[in-house]
């Protein structure tokens, strides 16, 4: 069939004669266009679907190349200045390595307890306890716990804190409780306070 052909059959079709429900009684020529038609219905939407997907992925690779560049940017910087930041990491260590080191030794201790004994009686104050509890261990240190109940008038207990708090040794007041040691005498105060003193952990120095 020759194209003159092909077009003159065109020509001679009429759409309402032709049947949606059976194609395969439409003329040549009215197939040729509708399969012509339906191949680039195709081709467009599938076209369409890929450049979608493409520009979500370039989207994306878009997102990734900022996250990296940003990243880079970061890394570069601390790259340029890692020297330095050795060199004062080193300083620090060696520095709270130190410090670490002035806290007390196990030897130390027995005098610690003696210390704030001393304190406490030349404030006035009677000792009813002064125990070493369990100790507790970080990192770096180890916590020493001493339980101390103590009783006289609010302004020798006054003292007292005072005084431990000014010991050469690192000591620190916790949970504070202070009551009459009887309704007949409210003068006469009872004091039970936890004092923890430091000692530096040489093994987790080392780590």
């Amino acid at each position: 069939m020759n194209i003159s052909q092909w077009l003159e059959d065109l020509r001679k079709v009429e759409l309402s004669d032709l049947d949606l429900n059976n194609l395969g009684s439409w003329p040549v020529a009215v197939k040729t266009i509708a399969g012509v038609l339906v191949m680039a219905l195709i081709l467009g939407l599938g076209y369409n679907f890929h450049i979608s997907d493409l520009d979500a992925q370039l989207d994306q690779k878009r997102a990734e190349e900022a996250t990296l560049k940003d990243q880079y940017t970061k890394k570069a910087f601390l790259a340029a200045n890692l020297e330095t930041y050795t060199e004062q990491m080193k300083e620090m260590e060696t520095s709270f390595g130190a410090m670490l080191r002035q806290l007390p030794s196990d030897t130390e201790v027995p005098g610690l307890l003696e210390d704030i004994t001393r304190t406490g009686l030349g404030a006035g104050l009677e000792f009813e306890e002064i125990k070493l509890l369990p100790e507790v261990t970080q990192q770096f240190y180890i916590e020493l716990p001493i339980q101390i109940t103590v009783t006289g008038s609010y302004h020798d207990l006054a003292t007292f804190v005072s005084g431990v708090a000014s010991l050469p040794r690192i000591v620190t007041l916790h949970d504070f409780e202070v009551k009459p040691v009887a309704d007949t005498n409210p003068n006469q105060l009872r004091m039970s306070i936890l004092a923890k003193t430091y000692r530096y952990n040489d093994k987790g120095l080392q780590k």
